[in-house]
């Protein structure tokens, strides 16, 4: 399978706003992971567009553990832009909510798992 149809494999079964939002980077199947590597685009959102920012590094790769593909565990790196803010010298950032308040897993794989243990 070639890496553009990989990539658009992924794109089919990964959450929304990391397909809409970061750049998909790598992907690597070890045993029985799969660990796919995303880097925040650098896009300003809107609410920021009349703010003077540039991009300022990353932060901390944040890894978390989404729905299982094919009985493999699929793990989430994710690399988040950070933008400083050059009127005020701070830094700026997306409010992500990526992950479960309290858990290390995405907030659709925690929704579901709720639903199930009900």
């Amino acid at each position: 399978m070639s890496s553009d149809a990989l990539f658009a494999a992924a794109n089919l079964l990964l959450p929304e706003v990391l397909v809409s939002h970061f750049d998909l980077t790598k992907h690597e199947i070890k045993g029985e992971e799969i660990h796919f590597y995303f880097t925040e685009l650098n896009n300003i959102q809107e609410e920021f567009s009349k703010v003077k920012l540039h991009s300022k590094g990353f932060f901390p790769e944040a890894t978390v553990q989404d729905f299982p593909i094919r009985g493999k565990n699929v793990y989430l790196h994710i690399t988040r832009r950070r933008w400083l803010n050059e009127t005020t010298g701070k830094v700026a950032t997306r409010d992500w909510d990526l992950v479960a308040k309290g858990t290390r897993i995405t907030s659709e794989f925690a929704a579901f798992l709720k639903e199930i243990y009900k």
